[in-house]
């Protein structure tokens, strides 16, 4: 599960984020291209638009179920 305490500064602030647990497998990006990007130095994803309608939140929500390391919280602020 994602820690608020662990997410990258790079995530806009919002509900959505990543934390220091991502490990770049890319599905994130591939499911929601739109609000995550990759952190080209680091090798890591974070969000960079928090959705705006509900549509866009069911794209995050998939992004964050499928995530292999669960990196992706829904809590944040």
């Amino acid at each position: 599960m994602a820690e608020k305490d662990e997410k990258w500064p790079e995530n806009v602030a919002g509900k959505f984020y990543v934390d220091e647990q991502c490990i770049d497998c890319d599905l994130c990006r591939e499911t929601a291209p739109d609000f995550f990007k990759r952190n080209e130095d680091g090798g890591y994803s974070f969000v960079c638009k928090q959705p705006e309608s509900a549509e866009d939140e069911e794209l995050c929500m998939e992004a964050l179920e499928g995530c292999p390391v669960e990196a992706i919280g829904d809590d944040g602020e």
